[in-house]
């Protein structure tokens, strides 16, 4: 369920490991890089995990960053396909830019997708000046242990 509260927190590696749940050793998958994404969220993530990004195929990733703006297509079916390569205990990253920068998603948008591809979304975390995370998860009956 979609909420309006918001929190914002200086990038870190510290700080990102902590709302995202991130810890050493594990795998994410990038999807969705520009020139336009966060590179100090991006360094930040990759120091949390203690490895590169990944942004080829690879099975099992423990999470998946998708960046995402208003007129990259269908929000539902990214992150259908960014549930490919997906353990079933992962989740999705969902990284949108802020309101008032370009690119912005609308919630309202963002919520039918997620609603269109069968997953859960909790509300927005800003993790950097432009962009905003929100964490993307299969229904409980479609994650495994």
């Amino acid at each position: 369920m979609y909420s309006n509260r918001k929190v914002f927190v200086t990038v870190g590696t510290t700080e990102v490991a902590t709302l995202l749940g991130l810890k050493p050793g594990q795998v994410v998958q990038e999807l969705g890089w520009d020139d336009d994404v966060d590179e100090v969220l991006r360094d930040a993530i990759m120091d949390a995990i203690d490895a590169d990004l990944v942004d080829e195929a690879v099975d099992g990733v423990d999470a998946v960053l998708l960046w995402w703006r208003a007129d990259d297509g269908d929000v539902a079916d990214a992150l259908v396909d960014s549930l490919t390569d997906l353990s079933k205990s992962g989740h999705v990253w969902l990284a949108t830019p802020k309101v008032g920068r370009p690119g912005h998603v609308d919630a309202a948008d963002i919520s039918e997708g997620v609603t269109t591809a069968g997953m859960a979304v909790t509300a927005p975390v800003g993790v950097s000046q432009t962009w905003h995370v929100q964490k993307v998860v299969r229904p409980k009956a479609g994650r495994g242990r």
